[in-house]
């Protein structure tokens, strides 16, 4: 009991010690922008800087790139899907297309071989030879239709993994509960063929991930996890997991974070039972959309490291995340986890919520702000 007591202080103050540093990055409002709002007010480490890439992108969520160039986005609220093209080189996109509206939240897309797919709540569809067609898109194959309909937890993040599927998850309809006897695919991460047959659950336990990746060197994959509301502003922690092999199960409902029983549903189950996060995040940080930085602009000490999309909480006194933050890695261990970019947060006040991370073939990494309808362009010099 008495080193639990340790571990949990230990704990608590780094989520303190963070939260502080954090604060301290954080530009003052009378130094950046209207009304402490803008770029001006983006905090980033020496020599690097942010500008946009595209504005006017309503509700911009997770994003996708195609070999040509064709940057996509989806949305949630919006209900649109967008394609943006950066035609003389300038480092901003030209044009900002919808090229679909009226979706059920298409929140993930994802591209392959020509195709967009899009993730709407119960259903991934295809846009074929989508490049060659911005201007009179096509309509969509239904390449899967039978994914629980729940709204809450529902929208999804895609991604063609190294195994050439395509990963679904599918979240928990609730804040906390437990349906594994009602409906199986609730809490897990799905994989099928592009074409949609063969779908199979690779993982169990997650309540709802909205970001995954695959490490470039060793093709497991990564993803956050959003821990459970209403058990105060710093339990649980949200999660960074990593899942090498499949069958694994990373504890919803019973168990939060590495060692927290749920207080409903974990009174019977030992939290050693099941996969402990990488890492514990920051409480209610909202992490979603990350990535493996695998450019050559950053200086090489980022190089595959781990950046976090961080959305930012709705339901904590004192407001964290709204933020980009980075997980440093030696020989594939977290060893740190720190701000990279803030600034969206000033004070109690936000005036933007980062959503995805992309590297481009530049190096510079994208951010997507579905509060501020807009995409960032970080870069290094």
């Amino acid at each position: 009991m008495k080193g639990t007591r340790i571990i949990l202080g230990f704990f608590a103050l780094a989520i303190l010690i963070f939260s502080a540093y954090a604060v301290l990055r954080t530009v003052p409002i009378n130094e950046c922008g209207d009304n402490g709002t803008g770029i001006e007010c983006i905090g980033l480490p020496p020599g690097f800087s942010i500008d946009y890439y595209a504005e006017g992108v309503e509700g911009a969520r997770s994003m996708a790139l195609s070999p040509e160039g064709t940057l996509f986005a989806g949305s949630r609220g919006a209900g649109k899907l967008y394609a943006m093209t950066d035609r003389n080189g300038d480092n901003k996109a030209d044009d900002v297309l919808v090229i679909a509206e009226g979706l059920d939240m298409p929140n993930g897309v994802a591209f392959r071989n020509g195709s967009l797919y899009v993730a709407e709540i119960s259903r991934v569809l295809r846009y074929d030879d989508i490049e060659a067609r911005l201007e009179n898109p096509p309509d969509p194959a239904v390449v899967r239709g039978d994914f629980p309909a729940d709204r809450s937890h529902g929208w999804k993040y895609i991604k063609f993994g190294p195994d050439g599927k395509l990963y679904v998850p599918v979240g928990m309809p609730c804040n906390v509960c437990n349906l594994e006897e009602e409906e199986e695919r609730y809490g897990t991460m799905m994989r099928m063929e592009p074409d949609g047959s063969q779908p199979e659950i690779f993982a169990r336990g997650i309540r709802n991930t909205v970001g995954f990746a695959w490490n470039p060197e060793t093709g497991e994959l990564w993803f956050t996890d959003n821990g459970r509301d209403w058990l105060g502003d710093d339990l649980p922690p949200d999660e960074l997991n990593r899942a090498p092999v499949p069958g694994m199960h990373f504890g919803f409902p019973y168990c939060h974070g590495k060692d927290t029983p749920d207080p409903e549903y974990g009174e019977f189950r030992n939290c050693s039972e099941f996969t402990a996060p990488e890492v514990e995040l920051g409480p209610h940080v909202a992490a979603l959309g990350m990535t493996f930085y695998n450019g050559s602009m950053f200086p090489e000490e980022y190089r595959n490291q781990i950046f976090i999309a961080e959305h930012g909480s709705w339901n904590r006194k004192i407001p964290i995340g709204y933020r980009v933050s980075l997980v440093r890695l030696e020989n594939g261990t977290p060893v740190s986890y720190e701000p990279f970019a803030d600034g969206w947060l000033q004070g109690l006040a936000s005036w933007g919520r980062p959503v995805d991370v992309l590297v481009m073939p530049d190096g510079a990494l994208l951010v997507s702000d579905d509060k501020n309808n807009a995409i960032y362009r970080i870069s290094y010099s």
